[in-house]
């Protein structure tokens, strides 16, 4: 069981650049764009999402809200 999940795993990390240059270029056709500036596009894409994430999350954060809590109770 674990020679077959070893083997699966590097199987996926064997093709997931693959797949992920397919679709790059697939987009890329779509759109009548370079390659580059669809794949620059999709990681600005991916940085922006996950700073907005990571506000919302600290925003959200248990025990910063129990110190806000804290305050106003005061």
């Amino acid at each position: 069981m674990t020679m077959l999940m070893l083997s699966l795993i590097r199987a996926f990390t064997a093709l997931a650049p693959l797949a992920l240059n397919l679709a790059t270029w697939l987009v890329a056709r779509s759109l009548n764009m370079p390659q580059p500036i669809v794949h620059d596009t999709g990681v600005f894409v991916v940085a922006q999402v996950y700073a907005a994430e990571m506000r919302v999350g600290k925003a959200l954060c248990p025990v910063r809200l129990l110190r806000q809590l804290r305050i106003w109770f005061r």
